[in-house]
């Protein structure tokens, strides 16, 4: 068990930092662009479509008009990811947001009968740190003091996130109580749904006890002072959540980064395959994208086309011999 969750925290921390230049056939910019964000509105993927596709690239002119966003809730992520192999898999224009969630879950075999190779990876633009949260009254002001309850009374402190069972929110509460020492990490109550904005409903309205994701999920409830952020997974603290304390200050060395990007349909030919991972590109190296990534809580990190890809490819795998040791494999 220590050894998994020593592994799991070398996947959190490791960066695969690289850019490539994509040489192609000249192809007009996409139009009548698409991004699915695989939940609903207010998680980390809904953002991902939001603000560095929608929004970046349509203020940079990388795109031809606006681009829509559709959230597709289910399974997960499986369902979208399910639509645009079986759908969706020549779309040229469509592009949709991925993160660590997605390569855990597919390492895991949550998307059942689907593969990474079933779409193209296009790059990633930013990590996204986690966080553990609470309501704003609730009684646990540390992260010590939750740490407290998840050993004296595991199951009935309920503990939420936007992943399923086994997923990256999930994990990343476990490796905090194995550091705290708590030995049965099947004991957690953690409860799953569909997406951060979901699962930080039943913090708002005090069903549950504490709230685990990423800190660009917390950031407009920190700022509206309906939260309170007991630790952040970062080396160092955040300028977008100045407050917030490292879980690293209070005793616990835990470091939590979630990668954010993008994968495409299989089937789109190689050159709006290379258009896309120029324009990711261009965004992720933008200084507009730059100071909306700072603000949202993100830290930087770049990984474009075929490098983007492996680095994907390796995360699976490694998911997938931890998830096999926890018995969370489908």
């Amino acid at each position: 068990m220590r050894n998994s969750m020593k592994s799991i925290l070398g996947i959190l921390t490791g960066t695969a930092i690289a850019a490539t230049t994509m040489l192609g056939v000249a192809v007009a910019k996409p139009g009548n662009t698409e991004c699915i964000a695989p939940a609903g509105a207010g998680g980390g993927w809904d953002f991902t479509c939001r603000v560095p596709a929608a929004q970046v690239m349509g203020d940079m002119g990388l795109i031809d008009g606006t681009m829509a966003v559709t959230n597709m809730s289910g399974a997960g992520g499986g369902k979208a990811y399910a639509h645009v192999v079986t759908k969706r898999g020549d779309d040229e224009n469509l592009i949709v947001a991925a993160s660590m969630a997605t390569a855990a879950r597919l390492g895991q075999n949550v998307y059942s009968g689907f593969k990474a190779s079933d779409v193209r990876w296009v790059g990633a633009l930013g990590a996204d740190y986690g966080a553990i949260a609470v309501h704003k009254d609730s009684q646990y002001k540390t992260l010590g003091d939750l740490v407290t309850a998840m050993k004296d009374n595991p199951r009935r402190t309920a503990i939420v996130g936007g992943s399923s069972a086994g997923g990256w929110d999930h994990l990343k509460v476990l490796i905090v109580a194995d550091k705290a020492g708590i030995s049965d990490l099947k004991a957690i109550n953690y409860i799953s749904f569909d997406n951060g904005g979901t699962a930080m409903l039943e913090i708002l309205s005090k069903r549950a006890d504490a709230f685990t994701g990423d800190i660009s999920e917390l950031v407009e409830y920190y700022k509206q002072g309906n939260i309170r952020i007991l630790a952040i997974l970062a080396p160092d603290r955040i300028p977008a959540v100045p407050s917030a304390k490292t879980a690293k200050e209070q005793g616990y060395d835990v470091i939590g980064a979630n990668w954010r990007g993008f994968y495409v349909p299989k089937n789109i030919s190689d050159a709006r395959y290379n258009e896309w991972v120029d324009i990711v590109t261009k965004v992720a190296n933008s200084s507009q994208w730059a100071d909306l990534s700072v603000k949202n809580g993100l830290a930087p990190f770049a990984s474009f086309g075929k490098d983007f890809e492996n680095f994907v490819g390796g995360q699976i795998g490694k998911v997938a011999q931890i998830s096999n040791d926890l018995g969370f494999m489908k």
